[in-house]
């Protein structure tokens, strides 16, 4: 049972020198980060680091994250995302 304090964190990192994006869930979104950026040995991210969090999502069940998790893994939720940082990437352009 999750505490009144806990929460959960949908996060889509993005990899400009790759233009990757990696879209994921966590409890503990600093260390989570800090592993995709530097932590990690082995597992998809790491071929495409440096990482930014382009955008995030906050729930207070995992199972509301998860749900929310796959709509963005969807074609829909790619196009949604890709929105996002295209814009992102617009702004800081100009």
């Amino acid at each position: 049972m999750a505490t009144e304090e806990e929460k959960f964190t949908v996060y889509v990192l993005y990899s400009s020198a790759f233009n990757q994006i990696y879209i994921g869930y966590t409890s503990d979104l600093d260390n989570r980060f800090l592993s995709h950026n530097e932590l990690a040995t082995k597992g998809h991210t790491i071929k495409y680091r440096p990482w930014v969090i382009a955008y995030t999502e906050e729930f207070t069940t995992k199972s509301d994250a998860l749900i929310r998790e796959k709509q963005l893994k969807s074609s829909n939720g790619r196009q949604f995302i890709r929105n996002i940082i295209d814009k992102k990437v617009n702004a800081s352009d100009g």
